[in-house]
């Protein structure tokens, strides 16, 4: 076992341990530990392969045997395309087709691990690697140690002693070991001995030398040592290009002549470590597990050894496990699992893989339609079909998730709760009789865009957007069981596997995974019969969800009516704004981009000479060492590492007004992140046949309500700076129309002054007063005030949403920390209906186990410490917060539920207000294109210009009817800077 560095905080205790595994890593390196091997792969005695589950495992509890972890997730990839495939195509092109036994043994494992309740994340537009980058940085954020598994090297760049993030990296011996940990712990040191380059490096490197495995093609001409020696000698990609004059010869020319390819290269190699992830960290403790689960897997598997280690570690953890049949039949549903914790029922957890699914054939018998005569036949019974009870299910079968770029591979529908009342159009496949495409979408089209013909899908809006690149306006959707699913349980999984779970008996939708397809392979490629069954089951599931979903929904109505006049109502709107995409000036960025590399050039020699010295700026080590022992900062505000004092943003944060330096340092790590996160990567992710970015707006992802952006993330475009302002003049409308930005002022504290009916604010909204003067003035007591005094009010006003303390409110506006106590004692003394309000949510969570924002919409919390598990379904009345004594992360569960109702009421009239902004738009040209936050983008042609802004302003500020009046700024510009 490897030695391993134990962190500790402030007090003295070791902070908890964090594992996070790299999941396809480890799965491929198990398969071919034995692949390779003269016995070749593992297989059962009837022929199953067991490689990759034996050999995951194995070395899995291992790690886990000799690490003793509190926290466990596993990551993997999904099957859609992720942003950088979509901004290169020849992204991993160069890989080998993954073995045909591989996927099955895949397959095998995540039936594992699900019954291990292990609990597995992925992202859609995102690599693995993104994954455990993001999940990383929350943890460490949360005051874990990190030790991230994994047999690849790109995840070096994540290591950080700062954040307490190290990588095991696993040896191949330990795929095959029976005792030992067989790996090696990567801390920065080791990287820097392995590489020659510093983890912060690593993506520089990559840039410079390229990555075969990943197809990452580097500079032309640049190997590795060449790369160690520049980045040893420069510091960075940026400082090797600003000094090139200095580099001669060959590698000048190499450098100049490829930069292009460098600097995409870095984009390919930079993990991302903000995914939209809406997850509960709490939720990936270590617990027990349900045997009865387990057994009959690890039977059919013939995983005997495994079998032993589990039950080892099952008892190191407390557990216990029985493997007799009187057991097995009886065992208690309620019994903690291994990787589980007390609320891991309702906590968020997204299987990447549908679970294997029984055989199509015992469950249903699709007609497959192949011939005019059964086309016919197929179109009168679904004629027939008119009932909104008992909606028609629909799903198409394409050969890729960009509906702009796939082609249509098959329909597929189901009409009844029989096993043949299901039906596969087949249309593209590589072979097999099938009819013209042209003709059955002709001859469907009536049905589908047929408001009359009532229909019900999983995630309509892929669908919906397949058929209108097919020519066909998709009508009649009255049930989308994603979306009903995320209206009831936010924070659960929505694939349609997971839904037949937990709703149905017997009925499971095949995963792709088990199609066994290779990489070049498509849906195209299947047998015909193989895809009927595929997508029929996909369809009969959908049709027997609607009536167990709408039983639910009728439960509580409001849900209901969420989903039936809100979420529903929006998905086409989305879909029209996903078509429609917004221009970007390329060449602009680039200028841009040049802009950004200049100051921060200054901003570096700015830093140097408030320094007195040069050093590696983006080394935290000797940015450490500048500010704690040569500038003597206080050390207090920051906090101990293996290799010195944390540099990381919470520090330089405190330490901000100490020392002129710290504000330069700060302004070049957002001015670098800006440049690289989207003033080069926006580019390359236009799409070709539109010249405009096409975002993905996700309706299903965040807890609170509100929409998510991907691929990329428009949401999340920074607007305080003046070169983040910047990048939206990038944003640009069609020649002769201009942009539109219509933005709420203000709406999180009127929908607090809403809630609360706190008077002060409800009378200085209805009045037409400056809020955050009026805030001032009673902090202060006294009438007039300067622009800085009423800064403070803003600054607690917006605070006390999301729960801020005096230490925090002392930070943000320079006042001692007395000062701070003072005015937030007097905030509440002045605003008692504001604490009376939140501290109602905080016990809503607790006794009820969940809070609702104005539209009903539900957020749910569970707890786990017996203090406050024993309130639950008690009257919020009986709940003493001041004598509750909860965990750090129940207390930010608590301020999470305070919060939750202001910021999903925040989504809720957003999406009422896009509804109707949408209805107001049938007789205008303009189109709605973003949704960002509290903001609406639209293109609007010039001509419309002089009646529309004012109309659009009226429809928002009328969306919903409030105890205080509702504020649009609307503004107008040929970019989207302007617009601002």
């Amino acid at each position: 076992m490897p030695e391993t560095h134990q962190s500790i905080d402030s007090s003295g205790e070791q902070l908890p341990l964090f594992l996070l595994i790299d999941g396809h890593s480890l799965a491929f390196r198990s398969y071919y530990a034995f692949a390779m091997s003269r016995q070749g792969p593992l297989r059962t005695v009837t022929g199953i392969p067991t490689s990759v589950c034996f050999g995951f495992l194995n070395s899995l509890f291992q790690v886990l045997q000799s690490e003793k972890p509190k926290s466990l997730a596993v990551a993997f990839d999904r099957k859609e395309a992720t942003f950088r495939h979509k901004a290169d195509v020849n992204y991993k092109a160069g890989r080998k087709e993954t073995p045909e036994d591989f996927i099955p043994d895949l397959a095998n494992l995540q039936e594992l691990l699900a019954a291990l309740n292990l609990q597995m994340v992925t992202a859609i537009g995102y690599e693995a690697d993104d994954v455990l980058g993001t999940l990383a940085y929350q943890a460490s954020e949360a005051g874990y140690r990190v030790k991230i598994v994994s047999g690849d090297r790109d995840l070096f760049q994540l290591v950080d002693s700062q954040k307490n993030i190290s990588v095991l990296y696993l040896e191949r011996s330990a795929f095959k070991s029976a005792s030992g940990a067989n790996y090696t712990e990567f801390d920065p040191e080791a990287v820097k001995a392995k590489l020659g380059v510093q983890a912060n490096q690593v993506v520089d490197y990559k840039a410079l030398c390229g990555d075969k495995s990943d197809n990452i093609p580097g500079v032309r001409g640049i190997g590795e040592k060449t790369a160690v020696k520049l980045l040893d000698t420069y510091g960075s990609l940026n400082s090797i290009y600003e000094n090139l004059a200095q580099i001669k010869g060959a590698i000048q020319t190499k450098l100049t002549n490829d930069r292009e390819n460098a600097e995409h290269s870095r984009f390919l190699a930079q993990i991302v470590t903000d995914v939209p992830l809406e997850i509960n960290l709490e939720a990936f403790e270590l617990a027990g597990f349900n045997s009865q689960l387990v057994q009959p897997l690890l039977d059919k598997l013939q995983l005997k050894s495994i079998l032993d280690k589990i039950q080892a570690l099952q008892k190191q953890l407390g557990g216990s496990f029985d493997d007799s049949a009187e057991n097995q039949s009886t065992a208690s549903n309620q019994q903690l699992s291994l990787f589980d914790s007390a609320n891991a029922s309702q906590t968020p957890t997204s299987p990447p893989f549908e679970s294997p699914s029984i055989q199509p054939s015992q469950t249903i018998a699709p007609r497959i339609i192949d011939t005019p005569e059964q086309l016919s036949e197929l179109i009168q019974r679904l004629k027939q079909q008119n009932s909104a009870e008992q909606p028609v299910a629909w799903d198409t079968e394409t050969t890729g998730l960009d509906p702009r770029n796939c082609q249509l591979v098959g329909i597929g529908c189901c009409w009844g709760f029989q096993s043949d009342d299901c039906a596969y159009i087949p249309l593209a496949h590589t072979s097999g009789k099938q009819l013209d495409t042209s003709t059955v979408l002709s001859a469907l089209r009536p049905i589908l865009g047929g408001s009359n013909y009532p229909k019900s899908l999983q995630n309509a809006k892929f669908d919906r957007e397949v058929f209108f690149y097919q020519g066909i306006e998709l009508q009649g959707v009255v049930f989308d069981t994603m979306l009903a699913s995320y209206v009831l349980h936010p924070e659960q999984s929505h694939n349609l596997s997971d839904l037949c779970q937990r709703y149905l008996t017997g009925i499971r939708s095949l995963s792709y995974k088990a199609l066994n397809l290779s990489k070049k392979q498509t849906i195209a490629d299947l047998e015909i019969t193989t895809a009927a069954d595929y997508c029929g089951l996909d369809v009969y599931g959908t049709y027997h969800l609607v009536p167990k979903l709408r039983a639910e929904l009728a439960a509580v109505p409001a849900l209901k009516t969420l989903l039936l006049q809100v979420e529903q109502p929006l998905e086409p709107i989305l879909s029209m704004m996903e078509n429609q995409g917004i221009r970007i000036d390329s060449d602009y960025l680039q200028q841009l981009s040049e802009q950004i590399a200049e100051e921060l050039k200054q901003l570096e020699l700015s830093v140097y000479q408030t320094a007195g010295t040069e050093f590696n700026l983006d080394s935290p080590k000797q940015l450490a060492t500048i500010l704690f022992e040569k500038l003597n900062l206080n050390r207090k505000k920051s906090r101990k590492t293996k290799t010195g004092y944390s540099t990381d943003r919470a520090t330089l944060d405190k330490l901000q007004g100490d020392h002129p330096i710290i504000d330069a340092i700060l302004s070049y790590r957002t001015l670098a992140k800006l440049k690289s996160t989207y003033v080069d990567a926006l580019p390359q992710l236009i799409e070709p046949t539109t010249q405009r970015i096409h975002t993905d707006f996700n309706q299903t992802i965040t807890a609170t309500g509100r929409l998510s952006s991907s691929n990329p993330n428009l949401q999340n475009i920074p607007i305080r700076s003046e070169f983040s302002r910047k990048i939206r003049k990038a944003f640009l409308p069609e020649p002769g129309w201009s942009l539109l930005s219509a933005d709420y002022s203000q709406i999180e504290l009127r929908i607090l002054a809403h809630l609360s009916q706190e008077p002060v604010l409800i009378n200085a909204y209805r009045t037409g007063q400056d809020v955050h003067a009026v805030t001032a003035k009673l902090l202060l007591d006294r009438e007039d005030i300067t622009p800085e005094e009423r800064n403070l009010g803003k600054t607690i006003n917006f605070g006390v949403i999301y729960g801020m303390g005096s230490q925090r409110f002392a930070r943000e506006t320079g006042v001692s920390s007395e000062t701070a106590k003072t005015f937030i004692q007097r905030y509440r003394e002045q605003y008692a209906r504001v604490f009376a309000y939140l501290e109602d949510c905080k016990k809503s969570a607790i006794a009820n186990g969940f809070v609702t924002t104005i539209l009903g919409r539900r957020r749910y919390f569970e707890f786990t410490s017996d203090s406050l598990r024993q309130l639950k379904d008690t009257s919020i009345k009986d709940i003493d917060l001041d004598n509750l004594k909860p965990s750090y992360v129940e207390s930010q569960l608590l301020r999470g539920a305070a919060n939750a109702p202001i910021q999903g009421s925040s989504a809720d009239i957003i999406k009422l207000a896009m509804l109707k902004v949408d209805q107001l738009l049938e007789t205008y040209q303009a189109k709605m294109l973003l949704q960002v936050h509290d903001e609406l983008v639209l293109e609007v042609p010039d001509e419309e210009i002089e009646s529309l802004p004012n109309q659009i302003k009226q429809t928002m500020e009328n969306a919903i009817e409030l105890s205080i009046p509702l504020v649009v700024d609307v503004h107008v510009g040929k970019n989207w800077m302007e617009a601002k």
